[in-house]
């Protein structure tokens, strides 16, 4: 990418800075919806596991370590689970609709929240893994994704109310949504 075309990727992951934190969780969530439209729309979009992954499988656990060029916009994809999250290398600057916007510099960990988007840029090369839970100890990628990501807040509020009663009662109380 040239500078040019990088100057208003750059302006924008700056002017977010002061408006995000002081948005509500929703009205970041609004936010983060129509960065990812506009993304969409650009000719140079990716969509899927555009970078480079590595995987890796333990009893019981499923790690994603992803490789995220420099000067990269894009949302992530909607976590159906609380995870760890892990900034191994690198800057970035992450917007979430329960945290607004934070510049991470790795080494630093944080818990992903589930059913929420993030919006992210990064400074400069990153290296990113979160853990999840596999407790079929599966290695398929596809079964696996499937497990973990929904495709839409839709999918995810049905994966919710597929919950037990109590599961719900105990997800509002922790949440307080």
């Amino acid at each position: 990418m040239t500078d040019a075309e990088l100057l208003p990727i750059r302006a924008f992951a700056n002017d977010l800075s002061a408006p995000m934190n002081s948005l509500t969780p929703i009205a970041r969530r609004g936010v983060i919806l129509k960065l990812e439209k506009e993304i969409s729309a650009l000719d140079n979009a990716v969509f899927g596991n555009a970078y480079p992954l590595k995987h890796t499988f333990s009893d019981g656990f499923y790690v994603r370590e992803l490789t995220v060029p420099p000067n990269v916009v894009a949302t992530g994809r909607l976590h159906k689970y609380d995870h760890p999250s892990f900034i191994l290398r690198g800057t970035i600057r992450i917007i979430t609709e329960d945290g607004g916007l934070k510049e991470i510099v790795g080494p630093e960990s944080y818990m992903g929240l589930r059913g929420t988007k993030r919006a992210f840029f990064t400074l400069t090369e990153v290296v990113w893994a979160t853990v999840h839970l596999n407790p079929k100890n599966t290695t398929d990628i596809d079964e696996l994704e499937a497990r973990i990501f929904a495709d839409s807040y839709k999918e995810y509020n049905e994966f919710i109310e597929r919950k037990p009663p109590w599961y719900k009662r105990i997800l509002k109380l922790i949440l307080m949504r």
